[in-house]
């Protein structure tokens, strides 16, 4: 039997699964790594810890498998997490987690140049890419930047690691890096405007669209992996877009939402269409001849992870009654308000410099409060960027949801009452992971399209209805938290303004 092998490499771990080639799973395995945090707003991981975590990972998920041949290979990564690499593909520097906001100034400067590409991009390129980072590099720590023989994202360190290859996702390169499929590829020009004329050779060599093959596995990675048979490698890309492929398919109207540290929403749309306040529309990013829609919250569960365990100081055993104790409290009634933008704001204000904040407190105020909410500021947060979606004219009619979220009975359940519509919560194994045999599936040629693949493994889900009875609660308390959004947005800047802390 051949087996089909899924990478998913996401904030605090490698998570790897084997499929058979009719999408049964047939192994799991994952392995974690540290991240530092050596300034307010960065973060940092070891490339090296990312490769130990996958051999890890992979060769528990084969030995539970049987250990069948491999026919194909596919790689998610969270995007933005950049690299910096020498000639023999070793880190000269931690890399830049996708969370890391140092290069705020940078991109704010993006927004400040007039060329076409930035059209799919809302007019700048956000503070966690990779184009920002590198150019924080460039003017910080010019030693290391002109050292790089590259600087690349995850997936591209990973598909390396692999193949040998640099191979940047198409994906990737469109969302993140500015590449233009439709026109130039490659805006050599606007990385000169933006002070880093060298960028594109620092890049990888080649872009390959989702789901084409990059090439066989080395046989130094097959010894390292423990892994038999053809093992090619095919074309992946960032974790949360891919999960269109592992909800049924990409279609009109309906929107991924993967909530796990961060959360992302992702939709494709026939076409284009062109608000301030959701990243893209990028062209040919997933399916060829459709463009993809991007909205994110930076922090989501990362900040109720904050406020359970470093805030309250409970284990992550004790959560559960932590959880029923907030979920027994009134909502929106208990007179405290949480600003969810502890790392800034992705969408729909794309602001990195926004800071979190709890407002209300009293020397009464329970843990169960401050808990129950921190949940509705995340929950608030999320119906604010699916309304800039249908301001913007992007539809959303089904709503699937998946992750880190589908833990946390509270978080799921406001999201829903916050929302006041249905969710359809996506049960069984990791989105990505399924999404990754499905890229997998196709570039093996066991599978015809993409599309056609993605409709095959559709999912099994359940429905998430809202309580009405809290939503007019909940409606005022949604209220505040625009308020307070614009109200708090003054002293967050100046908090948040990198000159206070330089030296």
């Amino acid at each position: 039997m051949t087996a089909l092998l899924a990478i998913d490499l996401g904030t605090e771990s490698a998570r790897v699964a084997v499929y058979a080639d009719d999408g049964a799973a047939l192994g799991h395995g994952e392995s974690g790594y540290p991240t530092s945090y050596p300034r307010p707003g960065w973060a940092e991981q070891d490339p090296r810890d990312w490769w130990r975590a996958v051999v890890d990972a992979v060769g528990r998920a084969m030995e539970e498998a049987g250990r069948p041949e491999v026919a194909g290979v596919a790689v998610a990564t969270t995007a933005s997490t950049v690299a910096v690499l020498d000639d023999r593909g070793a880190p000269l520097r931690p890399a830049l987690l996708w969370m890391d906001n140092r290069a705020s100034e940078e991109s704010a400067r993006t927004a400040e140049v007039d060329h076409p590409v930035l059209r799919y991009s809302g007019g700048s390129d956000a503070v966690e890419w990779l184009v920002p980072k590198a150019m924080w590099l460039a003017a910080n720590e010019p030693e290391a930047y002109h050292r790089a023989e590259r600087i690349v994202e995850a997936v591209d360190y990973l598909v390396w690691r692999l193949t040998g290859r640099w191979a940047g996702s198409q994906m990737n390169a469109v969302c993140k890096w500015n590449h233009d499929p439709l026109g130039a590829g490659f805006p050599v020009d606007l990385y000169a405007r933006f002070g880093v004329p060298e960028l594109r050779g620092k890049l990888p060599d080649t872009v390959v669209p989702v789901g084409d093959p990059v090439g066989e596995m080395t046989a130094a990675a097959r010894a390292e992996l423990g892994v038999r048979g053809p093992a090619l490698v095919c074309s992946g890309g960032i974790d949360a877009h891919l999960s269109l492929l592992a909800v049924g398919g990409a279609r009109d109207g309906r929107v991924s939402v993967v909530s796990g540290t961060s959360t992302a929403f992702i939709t494709e749309v026939d076409e284009p269409v062109f608000p301030p306040t959701v990243w893209g529309p990028y062209p040919d990013a997933l399916n060829l001849g459709s463009w993809l829609i991007e909205g994110g919250q930076v922090a989501s569960g990362s900040v109720l992870t904050w406020t359970g365990e470093h805030l309250l100081g409970l284990r992550r055993a004790d959560l559960p009654a932590l959880f029923e104790e907030a979920a027994a409290l009134p909502p929106a009634d208990h007179g405290l308000l949480v600003l969810d933008y502890f790392m800034g704001n992705r969408t729909p204000l794309r602001d990195p410099r926004l800071r979190g904040a709890v407002l209300g407190l009293t020397l009464g105020t329970t843990p169960a409060q401050v808990y129950r909410a921190a949940v509705e500021g995340v929950a608030y947060g999320t119906r604010r960027v699916l309304e800039s979606f249908i301001e913007g004219g992007v539809p959303v009619e089904e709503v699937f949801i998946s992750g880190g979220v589908r833990h946390n009975p509270l978080w799921l359940q406001t999201t829903a009452d916050v929302l006041g519509r249905p969710l359809h919560l996506v049960t069984g194994d990791n989105l990505t992971l399924r999404a990754c045999s499905v890229i997998a599936a196709v570039g093996t040629g066991a599978a015809g399209s993409l599309r056609e693949a993605a409709g095959a493994f559709a999912p099994r889900y359940r429905v998430v209805e809202p309580d009405t009875a809290h939503a007019d609660a909940l409606e005022r308390g949604y209220g505040d938290y625009l308020a307070a959004s614009d109200g708090t947005r003054a002293i967050s800047h100046r908090l948040s303004d990198p000159a206070r802390r330089r030296p």
